[in-house]
């Protein structure tokens, strides 16, 4: 029996699901299964599912499309592990990733835990430059497993695992957007404590456009809304930021515009701080200059994603029946 199961969603990602194998192969220590969960591909990966069925205990399922969530679940019950892992499509996992999390999780068991992503050496310039703004203080405030936080740390999808008991105990994902901190909100709800464990973290790809970047961060400023709604008091003030540094760079763009040029200042010493960091952090003056880039499309697309749900779903009172909504999408 292994130890562990895990379960990542697919839908139209073969070359993805290929290097994350690969990188499951690599593993100091197999006392794991992996279940891939096919949403209804229209470009299915069974056969490269079957490339690996001789180095992992590898299991694919095809299934017809009813989001991430559902398909999670679906890997959930079909999973023979004491103690579920979830990455995402576009992870690729470092060589002693499952070796750190027994040696952690046997030091300091935790029914839940997560950990923070990074960018590997070959990711392209961009990907780089992403990873920087979804993981810096400046941007986000560390709050995906960084050093420094401005808020209690919440194991995201790419990167997370909790145990059959909480399973059995919370249920599976809910079919939303934002559903990992759904699970984790729930999960801690329901008295078990989650851990972070900084050292088991994952080369997570994301987005290879900062277009496709800035819809999906614009969704996620769109769910804090929902997950508003759910939880009350879910809402820190960390979260708020990126709406706060939206309007606060519209006022100042305004003024510059039609009373003193200097009211830009803060702007561009707030640039010149994320490019300094990035340069740090990268070590290259191309990647942190579009790094600094990155970092004011994931502020402005979140940010106006959190403004625009708080107008339709709050403001004006449309997101009163959300958990109806959430139900309606087959969610648990």
């Amino acid at each position: 029996m292994p130890q562990f199961s895990v379960i990542v969603p697919v839908y139209n990602r073969r070359d993805e699901v290929d290097d994350l194998l690969k990188s499951l192969v690599a593993q100091t220590l197999h006392n794991f299964e992996v279940l891939i969960v096919e949403d209804g591909s229209t470009d299915p990966c069974g056969d490269i599912v079957e490339r690996y069925a001789d180095r992992l205990d590898a299991h694919y399922f095809f299934k017809s499309n009813e989001g991430r969530s559902i398909a999670r679940n679906h890997g959930i019950d079909n999973a023979a592990g004491d103690y579920f892992i979830f990455f995402d499509s576009d992870c690729v996992i470092p060589p002693d990733y499952f070796a750190t999390l027994t040696r952690a999780l046997d030091e300091h068991y935790t029914p839940c835990f997560g950990g923070p992503d990074a960018a590997a050496d070959d990711f392209t310039d961009v990907q780089k430059a992403i990873n920087f703004a979804m993981t810096s203080l400046l941007t986000t405030g560390g709050i995906r497993g960084g050093k420094v936080q401005m808020e209690r740390f919440v194991p995201r999808s790419f990167n997370m695992g909790y145990s059959r008991e909480v399973w059995q105990t919370v249920g599976g994902f809910r079919e939303m957007f934002s559903e990992d901190i759904d699970m984790s909100t729930r999960i801690r709800q329901a008295g078990f404590d989650i851990q972070l464990i900084r050292q088991a973290y994952v080369y997570h790809k994301r987005r290879v456009s900062l277009r496709k970047f800035a819809r999906q961060t614009h969704v996620f400023g769109m769910s804090r809304i929902t997950l508003k709604l759910l939880y009350p008091d879910s809402l820190k003030l960390v979260h708020t930021l990126p709406a706060v540094f939206v309007v606060g760079c519209v006022t100042l763009v305004v003024l510059a515009l039609f009373w003193r040029w200097w009211a830009i200042l803060p702007i561009a010493v707030y640039a010149l701080m994320l490019w300094i960091a990035a340069l740090v952090k990268t070590r290259s003056l191309k990647i942190s200059l579009m790094a600094v880039v990155a970092s004011f499309v994931q502020l402005f697309s979140y940010g106006t994603g959190f403004l625009r749900a708080w107008v339709w779903k709050i403001l004006l009172g449309h997101g009163r029946d959300i958990e109806q909504e959430i139900q309606m999408r087959k969610g648990k």
